[in-house]
């Protein structure tokens, strides 16, 4: 998957070394725009592939500096992703968490702002990010958005992407185009 992200890390840092991650995430929403649909035919488990397209995508960035951990645990508590960047000695935390639009915008928003403030406080993160995605009817107009709440004390970044649903069940991509090789 990550073969296909064409992007270079350093478009991604500040001068002081810092890591700009509202950048990133506006770059992973243009991507999103424009493949989004592409992907989303080659995945079987509709729930999966938005997080893993977004992992991959921060993955190639964030590896020629810092890593990417998914599921990262915080006791009793599992966030999407969290992005560990090292800078001037410190070890920098950006929490990524990545909701399905399930009912209305207004459920999934709170959820989603209580789920990344308790994360960013229990992991010490220094920035939070919610990306929200809408499977369904729309324009991306109207689905598409980034603005910034404040909620539990934390100032978290809201990114709204869309695609559309799905209107069959997915097929399997043919064994003759994907790789079958097996690795012991």
């Amino acid at each position: 998957m990550q073969a296909g992200l064409v992007q270079e890390t350093a478009w991604y840092v500040n001068p002081d070394g810092g890591l700009n991650v509202v950048k990133l995430l506006a770059a992973f929403q243009t991507f999103f725009r424009e493949h989004s649909e592409h992907w989303s035919r080659r995945f079987i488990f509709q729930e999966a592939w938005p997080k893993l397209l977004l992992q991959a995508f921060l993955q190639r960035i964030v590896n020629g500096g810092g890593r990417v951990e998914r599921e990262h645990g915080m006791g009793w508590l599992r966030a999407d992703l969290v992005i560990l960047w090292p800078q001037h000695g410190h070890k920098r935390k950006f929490v990524v968490e990545l909701k399905i639009r399930r009912g209305s915008l207004e459920k999934t928003l709170h959820d989603g702002l209580e789920q990344t403030a308790a994360y960013m406080d229990r992991c010490a993160a220094e920035s939070g990010h919610l990306v929200i995605v809408d499977p369904g009817d729309g324009k991306w107009a109207d689905k598409t958005f980034h603005h910034v709440e404040s909620h539990a004390g934390a100032e978290i970044h809201v990114w709204g992407m869309w695609y559309p649903r799905l209107n069959r069940r997915v097929q399997p991509i043919p064994a003759a185009t994907r790789n079958t090789e097996i690795r012991a």
